[in-house]
């Protein structure tokens, strides 16, 4: 399963300078994050980096 970003999301690109599997870039509008890339961090500990420095959370668990 991957996280995704809402429309929510001001571009900040916080979310993508943090994350270790290199699955969020920036889209058209919003970051959005590839969900073939995308494990939630598993490998990484487990907490998802993106999720930890979102400073609008806008990103969820789906």
């Amino acid at each position: 399963m991957a996280n995704k970003i809402t429309e929510d999301c001001t571009s900040c690109g916080a979310c993508a300078a943090e994350c270790p599997s290199e699955a969020i870039a920036e889209g058209d509008d919003t970051y959005v994050i590839d969900a073939a890339k995308c494990d939630e961090c598993a490998s990484h500990g487990g907490k998802s980096a993106c999720l930890e420095v979102c400073p609008t959370e806008c990103i969820v668990k789906l």
